[in-house]
């Protein structure tokens, strides 16, 4: 909203010093620092709320040290990260922008699920909460919403020439041609030179016209990756600060990624995929950033609130959209490297403890516990050790992340 009243200063008034609210780095760095303040300053209002509503975490009973001393302890608190992310958001951001309305959608939509999950298990005194099932249509219907914006909408288009001029000796003026933006499922692959790859191609073997239909993989690409990272947020948020500073690390990685993108003289002399308006982004993730490491401020060891499923599904959600919107879904996988082990360490434990019932009559285990973070509590780690090893393993898989801008 800032930014229309400082853009009418600017344009119609020609006000002095207001054009500087048209640089992203600028509004960036304002979202970032209110994002902080609210984070941490209301933050602790919220929490009080909270517990004045008795909205206290039931620990289960899992034998890990210290588990018992966290019952009691408020849950919601990623409605503090849903509000220290909207409210910059809402007053630094071009509203108007496509990647913003599906970003803040995305927010609502997934908060909504984790809080009706987080709902029933504290008033309903359902310790299941939401029926998976129920979680997973929440999650597909995001998808479908994504997915057909992504490939419909006429905003959405990226780059296939950006006029490049090489170095010239020749003391001319140089005027580029507008670079030719067209719509197109085109993603990129991680580590590969000339490294874009489109989903349509997928569909060549149907013959002329495939890429009408390219939309029938997109869509459900689309869908699984939200679903798959929403739900790996989910599983790692298990002990205090793991969660909020795994991703804080992997969106972190993505901004830069989203504002390089989003230029045209920096992807250009990169050589990566241009995504006209993509650089908007880059204040939601300053202002995620920020509520994200103010969240910290009371999640750290010993936690005064858990982020709850409101927190994590919706963390997971906003990191999927990121990534697809910026073209870097394939980075998944080693971007949020926590993510994917945390929800393989549970599918192997599960997958196995069932194949050797079956074939020997007693379940067996691969971890101690799963996820892994508990395997490692179980082996006698304090959380606060497990954690910021955890942080470290994050920061090198978003240093290697970046360093496939020029590494191929």
């Amino acid at each position: 909203m800032l930014y229309y009243l400082f853009e009418y200063f600017d344009k119609t008034l020609d006000i002095p010093g207001t054009g500087v609210f048209q640089y992203i780095t600028f509004r960036s760095a304002l979202a970032l620092m209110l994002s902080l303040l609210l984070s941490t300053i209301y933050g602790k209002r919220i929490i009080n709320f909270l517990r004045k509503q008795q909205v206290g975490e039931t620990v289960r009973e899992l034998g890990l040290a210290g588990q018992n001393e966290k019952a009691g302890t408020p849950t919601m608190g990623g409605l503090i990260i849903i509000f220290a992310t909207l409210v910059p958001v809402l007053l630094f951001a071009r509203l108007h922008n496509i990647y913003i309305v599906l970003l803040i959608v995305t927010t609502l939509w997934m908060g909504t699920i984790g809080f009706i999950d987080d709902y029933i298990k504290i008033f309903k005194k359902d310790k299941e909460g939401l029926k998976g099932i129920f979680k997973v249509i929440g999650q597909v219907g995001l998808g479908l919403i994504v997915g057909t914006v992504l490939y419909f909408n006429p905003a959405v288009t990226v780059r296939t020439d950006t006029g490049y001029v090489g170095n010239s000796k020749v003391a001319t003026t140089v005027v580029l041609p507008a670079p030719i933006e067209e719509k197109s499922t085109a993603t990129t692959i991680p580590f590969v030179k000339n490294n874009e790859f489109d989903y349509a191609e997928l569909l060549a073997w149907t013959g002329e016209g495939y890429e009408k239909w390219a939309w029938l993989i997109f869509i459900p690409v689309v869908i699984f990756i939200i679903t798959a990272v929403s739900n790996g947020a989910n599983l790692t948020d298990g002990i205090d600060g793991l969660a909020a500073g795994t991703s804080a690390i992997s969106v972190l990685a993505l901004g830069i990624f989203t504002f390089v993108s989003g230029n045209i003289i920096f992807s250009n002399y990169l050589n990566i995929m241009y995504i006209p308006n993509s650089g908007e982004m880059t204040v939601f993730i300053s202002a995620f950033v920020g509520s994200l490491i103010g969240f910290l401020w009371y999640n750290s060891y010993p936690a005064s609130v858990f982020m709850g499923d409101t927190g994590s599904l919706t963390i997971g959600g906003i990191i999927a959209v990121l990534a697809i919107a910026v073209r870097k879904e394939l980075l998944i996988p080693l971007l949020c490297g926590i993510f994917l082990v945390e929800n393989f360490s549970v599918v192997l434990q599960v997958s196995y403890f069932k194949f050797t019932k079956k074939r020997f009559g007693e379940g067996r285990r691969i971890f101690l516990m799963s996820p892994l973070h508990h395997h490692y509590q179980k082996k006698g780690y304090h959380e606060s050790k497990i954690v910021t090893r955890f942080w470290i393993v994050a920061i090198m898989l978003a240093i290697l992340s970046i360093v496939t801008l020029k590494l191929r």
